[in-house]
């Protein structure tokens, strides 16, 4: 089948559907749950670090996430949105950025490689709400 009469917005939109994740940004700290297969077996790996950029393009959206592992060392991870593998996301806070991408975050050691957490106040978290419900 030719897309000529297709538009790329429309490919990109095609096998979309809502997974039902909770609403997340740059700077929020995620756990995402991915499911693997080892020895015949699966089983759900968790995967928690701060998300640093989101590429979203229709069904191929990505968005990375980078932890600081064992000794230091830093680790990130490229998730498809909506992938089947991907079975569970939970925002456990939201970060308080000023930019799109994060990859200044690679360069820095220690605390100061952290993200500063936003403080919601309770009329913040009304508008939200409110926004919520206008949609």
């Amino acid at each position: 089948m030719k897309a000529a009469f297709y538009t790329k917005e429309t490919i990109r939109s095609i096998g979309m559907q809502d997974r039902g994740f909770p609403s997340f940004g740059i700077g929020d700290v995620v756990v995402v749950s991915q499911s693997i297969k080892e020895a015949g077996k699966e089983r759900l790996q968790a995967f928690q670090g701060n998300v640093i950029a989101m590429h979203k393009k229709g069904i191929s959206t990505t968005f990375i996430v980078r932890k600081i592992a064992e000794g230091g060392a830093a680790v990130e991870r490229i998730f498809p949105l909506y992938s089947p593998l991907v079975q569970n996301i939970k925002v456990l806070s939201r970060g308080d950025v000023r930019r799109a991408k994060l990859y200044y975050l690679r360069k820095k050691v220690g605390k100061k490689a952290q993200v500063k957490q936003l403080v919601e106040t309770k009329a913040s978290i009304a508008k939200a709400q409110q926004e919520v419900a206008a949609e």
